[in-house]
Formats: C-alpha cells, structure tokens, sequence
C-alpha cells in the first residue's frame, strides 16, 4: 500500500459518519489514536479533530444553502445542542447560521482539503485563495454595495425613483436615479454570473431597496464563490462565450471581474453623491476605512 493511499484511508476515517471521536476515527484507519492523530497531522498538517470540525462546519453550510434547518445541520454536524452549532459557526463564517451565506462554503485550510458535495472530500492539490488585494477589492465592493442598498432604505418611493443627477453610464441605460444605478449594481452580477455559468438572463424588475437587497445577497454569495474558484484554478485567462450577447462574444475571466470592479466603484461614488442630495447621510466609501472597521470589529469580537 502506498503511502497516499494510506492518507486516503486515514481522511476517509476522518469524514465517516460514524466516527464522532478521535477513539472512532483512529479505529476506523485501524490505528491508535496517537499514531492516528500524528500520521494524519504529518501527512495533511492538520489534527485529525479540528479537520473534522471543520469540514463538517463546510457540510452544514452547504446543506444550509440549500435550505435544511438550522438545527438538522447542527446534529447531523456532530454538535449535541444547536446553540453550540451556532457559536462555531458564527466564529467560522463571521455571522449566524440564520442568515444567508456570503461566499464559498471551503473555510481556510492549510491542506486544501474540503468538504465536497453530496459526502465527500475534496482533496484540492496546491490550494490558493485569493491573493490579499483582490480579496480586500471584493469583499469591499460586495460590502458597500450592501451599505448603500441598506443607506437607500431612508428614502421615500417617489425621491428613491426621481432623477437625482446626472445619468452615470449612458451606454447601460438611463442611470439618474438612486433606484437605477443600485439595480444595475446588483444587475450586472447577476447578468455576468449567467453568462459564466451558462444560466438564463435574469429578470431586470423596478425593485423596492429592501428587495433589490435580498437579491444583491444571494448574488454576492454566488459572485464571491465564483471569483474564488476562479482563483484556486487559475483561471484568470480562461475565456467564456456569452451566449446572452447578440451576436455571442467572448470574454476573459479577469477582464469580466475588472469590468466589475471598475464599473461599480465608479457607480457608487455617484449613488453617493445622489443619495446626499437627497439628504441621507453615507461615509466616503474609502476601502481604507472599510478595511479599519473590518479589523476594529475582529478586535472587539476576539476581545
């Protein structure tokens, strides 16, 4: 037997439903518990218990998604009360397990070993997450969109629809108002998440801010798995055909994620501007005190 299949045996020990314990998992791989823990943290550096917990807290965030209940996730992931779950996987995903999930289910690992649907592990050879600026220039877009959808909640229907100022980006349509520009904000992920994942156009509707933010959600979710896949593979160079272009065009991946990027900073410092007009208070958008709120509030929660 090879030495990788043997570190295929002990992660299979690891995942099995069975095995709740570390005396569980070490027999499973017919092991003792000490040569178990010290063969699997040598060959994946990680303890055989923590990567337990943790890929089991990927399972529960997977089946969350797809709409199990907050309490069958939190036994079925090994924890004996649902505000134990809770706990974890506030302290692992940065929220609680009621709320809708922003980005990938993979936490960091120091193996690229994850959970990978319907019960497997995904041994991800030579993991990389996102490199910190790209990290830092997402998370800040997809959060400040949040913020301004959130800030528009303020305004009354017919002040939400008027024209506010000058039209942002004409070649997108009419964007003078507060209402036009956040829709095409959350628009655009959604439009570009079909084309790169082949579905079908989405509907462009006239939504009410608490709406239109119900959708940003579930887009910056899927937009952040996305980027991050992109990234662990490599794929910035890839190319997609998008099919909802009349005629069909091609596109590079980087080039789509810089498009965004670039468009959508330029369309919130204009909402900005608008919603000021309009006499609601909003911060300057800087990702620098973005980023200073981020780590103030890591502070406070680790304090």
């Amino acid at each position: 037997m090879t030495e990788r299949d043997r570190l295929r045996e002990l992660l299979d020990a690891v995942l099995d439903e069975q095995h709740g314990s570390l005396a569980e998992m070490a027999g499973g791989a017919f092991a003792s518990p000490y040569h178990f823990s010290r063969q699997l943290t040598a060959g994946a550096g990680e303890p055989p218990v923590a990567m337990r917990r943790r890929v089991m807290l990927e399972r529960a965030a997977w089946q969350l998604r797809r709409g199990t209940s907050v309490t069958d996730a939190a036994f079925a992931a090994g924890y004996e009360s649902v505000e134990g779950f809770a706990r974890a996987y506030a302290r692992a995903y940065g929220g609680p397990p009621s709320e809708p999930l922003t980005g990938s289910h993979w936490l960091p690992a120091p193996n690229g070993i994850h959970f990978h649907p319907p019960m497997s592990l995904w041994v991800h050879t030579g993991e990389q997450t996102m490199t910190q600026p790209l990290d830092l220039l997402v998370h800040h877009d997809l959060d400040d969109t949040r913020y301004l959808l959130e800030q528009a909640k303020q305004l009354s229907d017919e002040d939400y629809r008027r024209d506010a100022g000058p039209a942002l980006l004409t070649w997108e349509g009419d964007e003078a108002s507060v209402a036009r520009v956040l829709e095409r904000l959350v628009l655009t992920l959604e439009v570009w998440l079909a084309a790169i994942l082949g579905e079908d156009f989405p509907a462009e509707a006239a939504d009410d801010p608490g709406t239109l933010l119900q959708r940003h959600d579930v887009a910056a979710a899927r937009w952040l798995e996305m980027v991050r896949d992109v990234e662990r593979r490599g794929g910035w160079e890839d190319r997609i055909v998008d099919a909802l272009c009349e005629p069909p065009e091609s596109f590079v991946l980087g080039s789509i994620v810089a498009h965004v990027l670039t468009y959508s900073a330029h369309r919130r410092l204009g909402v900005r501007a608008m919603l000021r007009g309009l006499g609601v208070e909003v911060d300057e958008g800087d990702p620098i005190n973005w980023l200073r709120r981020q780590n103030d509030r890591q502070d406070g929660e680790a304090g």
